[in-house]
């Protein structure tokens, strides 16, 4: 277990580190040794103090995992170096799996002041949940498989007041089940095989989905800017994405509510996108508006990361996979209140190419 953990952490794109029951900083991946600006022989050797002063917070959000059995998380939280640097970040601070007396300390680092960060963020928090998407779907799919098959079996020799309670174990284990394909979506990390598309034609075949299912009530518009060039782009990736969107709009607007798709071109917008060492062009905007309440406050900044949702039952992961489909195009996607009444938008960002495939 512990191995495993120590091998996930490594190849994670957010900094983390593996403490012992000792307090001892065992594994230190390299995203973390940048962040902290300390190595990890360094920190292994001189603990927490490698790369923070004395009385430090993130010391005493351990402790308080610890004492109290579990995780804990603090947001938004100020940083002070040894050096002098500081800098703000989410500290998340989890047990690890079957052996809960070791610890994996997680940094977020925070800033809104660009969209180059924000879609860092998101980037990061999609590339954390690979590494738990392919461990829990691993560990959770062959048990569930082995629940399902004794409960058919006790199903057939009871009577009917028992086959409900198995039929209900069924329905929960497919329910679950269900869960977990979504969260193996993290897990495929090969490069997309992306072509020349029509924006508008995915656009077009997602609202027609959409009004003869989960948007039948509500009354979609359309404002297209007719002359846009190709994007670069996986279709059934895409589709995904605009229909997740589609379908948060309508849940959020709720019945006879007002949902609007529009696209745009913005040739001025450049991005240094997907940690690319060059700013990348993303002038192809496609933007789904609804007249919901939007996110409240508190989660405004954590809207992209899994497991984060408002929604009674939600699973918190279909924002968080539409953040890591629209990163694997060269693109960003961003969440905003705008408007008077407020509306909620979210503004997807693209890369455009020519009919041969190539860049524009």
């Amino acid at each position: 277990m512990i191995a495993g953990a120590a091998e996930m952490l490594a190849g994670l794109a957010v900094p983390a580190i593996l403490v012992d029951p000792d307090g001892a900083l065992t594994q230190v991946n390299l995203a973390a040794e940048n962040f902290l600006n300390a190595s990890q022989q360094a920190l292994r050797e001189r603990g927490w103090s490698a790369a923070f002063g004395p009385d430090s917070a993130v010391e005493g959000l351990v402790s308080r995992a610890r004492s109290e059995g579990g995780g804990c998380a603090a947001y938004d939280v100020p940083l002070q170096f040894s050096g002098g640097r500081t800098a703000r970040a989410d500290v998340l601070v989890s047990p690890v799996g079957e052996a809960p007396e070791w610890l994996t300390v997680a940094f977020q680092t925070r800033s809104v002041a660009t969209l180059v960060d924000r879609q860092v963020h998101q980037q990061g928090a999609a590339r954390s949940a690979v590494g738990v998407a392919a461990m829990l779907a691993h560990e959770i799919k062959n048990p569930l498989s082995g629940i399902r098959g004794a409960a058919q079996l006790l199903a057939s020799g009871i009577d009917s007041d028992g086959r409900e309670l198995t039929d209900l174990i069924v329905a929960e284990v497919d329910r679950i089940a269900k869960l977990v394909d979504r969260m193996e979506s993290f897990t495929d990390t090969r490069p997309m095989k992306l072509r020349p598309e029509n924006i508008h034609e995915i656009l077009g075949h997602v609202r027609r989905v959409a009004e003869r299912g989960f948007a039948a009530d509500a009354v979609i518009r359309e404002r297209y800017d007719p002359s846009l060039p190709l994007v670069a782009a996986n279709r059934d990736a895409l589709v995904q994405v605009f229909l997740n969107l589609l379908k948060n709009a309508a849940e959020a607007s709720g019945r006879k509510g007002r949902i609007w798709i529009t696209t745009a071109y913005r040739p001025g917008l450049k991005v240094r996108a997907g940690g690319a060492a060059t700013p990348v062009s993303l002038p192809l905007e496609v933007r789904i508006i609804d007249n919901g309440p939007g996110v409240d406050g508190d989660l405004v900044d954590h809207v992209f990361e899994p497991f984060v949702t408002t929604k009674r039952g939600g699973s918190g992961l279909g924002l968080a996979l539409v953040a890591k489909i629209v990163a694997e195009h060269g693109g960003v996607v961003e969440y905003d209140r705008a408007g008077e009444p407020e509306e909620t938008i979210f503004r997807v960002l693209l890369p455009v190419t020519r009919e041969s495939g190539e860049p524009a």
